[in-house]
């Protein structure tokens, strides 16, 4: 039996920050090396950080990672690495090609194009690079025929992957930038035992696959990491972290490909262990192979999480890395003492800690003394710094000012909305004093539906949980609960009647359908694309989902005027859902036929 160790570098990287991804690869690098590995796997465009979108087309940028991946190069020794870059082939009209390079013994031995490039969604890859025509190679690392492959290029059949497999390789190393949402762990690992399977098909026997993927924030995305080892028998035998950086380090064995107890005719993973990413300031250079050891370690796997664990880690996660990467070391929230605001400030505080998580309490005439009462023990709870700033003077002079140009004070909407956009004003003032970012509080359903106000509580520099429906804001709270072993979040909060309270006695159910019948309708319009039957057909009433329909087609506007965040759900509002703002089409509108014509 011969062996193959191999790292997978699951990294959190800066889009643009070429030097700061650099010294993050070389150090974990590094680490793979200590630990006697063959082959250190880094993700999909790791050197540029992902998705770099137009940066691409800046030849400046595309030159600068091109430096730097000869610089990596350099270091590389025995032990192999794969990393992924912006490549640009001479005479190409456009700025590059989503690249991995496999590099050793001090220079890039061979460099991959990736062939499927994604065009939906959030990606837009066609519109950024060239679709790779070199032709496959097949690395030999430690004895073990290796075959390259991106992200996407792993998820059709007959792609690239087979044909790599019909050529000899017998590990397949896929590096990827897979953005998180809701079931998409479970699709990852259908997909690769797809693959599995039609590898044996095409090359006679099974194929390992080694699966590694980013970690970490950007933007709207959040990548969730889980890089794993699939085995040639379809099944995950190594998993790394969920939403945190980790070096997996596993043993596969090569076997002689016969025999019932190896039907995968490869393969066996002998052990992996997981290894914390140690900071670049703390590495040492780069240990001489030759006396390395190859330590033993258990086998074992990381534990995955369960569906509220996971959507609240990502939400944890890229709140953290938004205000980290850029340059927010606090946040400041309006804390109605409302369910919202409650979770994003639970949220916020394990995101950044509850020292650099300040809350505002603005309490107007309408204001429940329960739902300050509520947000002063949620702040004792967690610790954050709740401050209290009542808008009722305000209120009362603009109400006075504006008279003289309505000819009475501002009533209904008009006074509902002047209040939120007071607490916006003074978010802001604070924001701009402290250099806090604001964090706004709206879930999904508001969004979806526009029950919320411009300008008001929609203003901010990132909306938390913007694809959060309603109905999973409580199930978060309760469970973020359930986990703290108390409650953070005052039961008070998740048992009384959702309110914007903005008039007397204002619940949400007033202007909305409740929110129990309202998400699964949101879900099927806006994630789904259904149609108004289609959506009656699964039991929905006609009227009420007409007129979600038509608050969903309104609001279009104030969403794109709102601020980005975390995306969890298969199709957030922002670049996921691309909808004209200036749009007559509804369902219902009559099929002319050609003699209407006439």
């Amino acid at each position: 039996m011969s062996a193959i160790r191999v790292a997978l570098c699951q990294l959190d990287f800066v889009v643009g920050d070429i030097p700061g991804n650099v010294h993050k690869i070389a150090g974990a690098y590094r680490q793979a090396v200590s630990e006697g590995c063959d082959l250190a796997v880094f993700t999909e465009l790791a050197l540029t950080g992902y998705p770099p979108e137009d940066l691409v087309l800046k030849k400046s940028f595309v030159s600068n990672n091109l430096r730097a991946l000869d610089s990596l190069a350099s270091i590389t020794t025995e032990c192999h690495m794969l990393v992924g870059f912006v490549d640009r082939p001479a005479g190409n009209r456009k700025a590059g090609r989503n690249a991995a390079a496999m590099c050793a013994g001090g220079r890039v031995l061979g460099v991959y194009h990736k062939k499927l490039l994604p065009n939906y969604g959030v990606f837009d890859e066609e519109r950024l690079f060239e679709h790779g025509d070199t032709p496959y190679t097949i690395y030999q690392v430690a004895g073990t025929p290796v075959g390259v492959s991106i992200c996407e290029d792993m998820w059709f059949a007959n792609g690239p992957v087979a044909v790599q497999a019909r050529d000899g390789a017998r590990l397949i190393v896929n590096i990827n930038a897979s953005p998180y949402s809701l079931g998409k762990l479970d699709q990852r690992i259908r997909v690769l035992g797809k693959r599995v399977k039609e590898i044996t098909g095409v090359a006679g026997s099974g194929c390992t696959i080694v699966y590694v993927n980013q970690v970490g924030g950007q933007d709207e995305l959040v990548f969730d990491g889980t890089s794993m080892v699939v085995d040639g028998r379809g099944a995950v035998v190594a998993m790394a972290a969920q939403c945190a950086e980790e070096l997996l380090v596993v043993d596969l064995e090569v076997g002689s490909g016969v025999g019932s107890d190896d039907v995968s005719g490869v393969f066996t993973v002998t052990a992996h262990k997981h290894l914390p990413v140690i900071p670049v300031k703390d590495m040492d250079s780069t240990p001489d192979p030759s006396t390395l050891t190859l330590p033993s370690f258990p086998h074992a796997t990381c534990r995955r999480m369960d569906e509220d664990e996971e959507i609240y880690s990502v939400l944890v996660l890229g709140t953290r890395d938004y205000l980290a990467k850029n340059g927010f070391s606090d946040a400041v929230i309006g804390l109605s003492g409302g369910i919202d605001s409650s979770l994003v400030a639970v949220i916020a505080s394990d995101a950044i800690g509850p020292a650099h998580t300040h809350c505002i309490a603005m309490p107007s005439r309408y204001s429940s003394a329960s739902s300050l009462e509520d947000a002063q023990r949620l702040a004792a709870g967690t610790g954050v710094d709740l401050s209290v700033v009542p808008i009722e003077d305000v209120h009362r002079v603009l109400s006075s000012d504006l008279k003289t140009v309505l000819g009475h004070e501002p009533s209904g909407l008009a006074d509902e909305n002047m209040q939120s956009r007071i607490r916006g004003i003074i978010l802001m003032a604070i924001s701009n004093a402290r250099g806090w970012i604001v964090l706004t509080t709206g879930n999904k359903s508001e969004l979806a539906t526009g029950y919320s106000t411009l300008y008001g509580d929609t203003a901010g520099g990132f909306a938390v949980i913007k694809d959060v429906p309603k109905t999973m804001v409580y199930r978060l709270a309760r469970y973020r609960n359930i986990t703290a072993g108390r409650e953070l979040i005052p039961s008070s909060v998740l048992t009384k009647p959702p309110s914007a309270e903005l008039r007397p006695d204002q619940r949400d159910d007033q202007s909305l359908p409740p929110y129990e019948v309202l998400d699964p309708i949101m879900r099927g319009l806006v994630e789904d694309d259904l149609s108004i039957e289609e959506l009656i057909s699964r039991g929905y009433d006609r009227d009420t989902i007409s007129a979600v329909a038509r608050l969903v087609d309104l609001a279009e506007y104030k969403r794109r005027q709102s601020p980005p965040g975390v995306k969890i759900t298969s199709k957030a509002f922002g670049k996921d859902r691309r909808v004209p703002i200036t749009n007559h089409y509804e369902d219902s509108q009559i099929v002319l036929r050609p003699e209407d014509l006439t």
